[in-house]
């Protein structure tokens, strides 16, 4: 079974380019005194929300396999 840090994580090879999140827009470099925001706020650059084209949840674990049939293209 898979963790919540591990499907939260955004630290992945094969991260869809359109799976979007909060810190991606935060220009800071990390501080290793505060801890990482990774609230697991997700969403897909072609809906605009937690779902993707192809019914299925935006997240890391979930954006990081291009075997996922909207990966990279937003068609389901």
């Amino acid at each position: 079974m898979i963790t919540e840090a591990e499907r939260f994580s955004t630290d992945r090879p094969d991260l869809c380019n359109c799976l979007c999140w909060k810190g991606m827009f935060i220009s800071a470099e990390p501080d290793p005194y505060v801890p990482p925001t990774n609230d697991g706020l997700f969403w897909c650059v072609f809906t605009q929300t937690c779902i993707g084209p192809d019914g299925g949840l935006a997240e890391p674990g979930n954006c990081s396999s291009p075997d996922r049939k909207c990966y990279g293209t937003g068609r389901a």
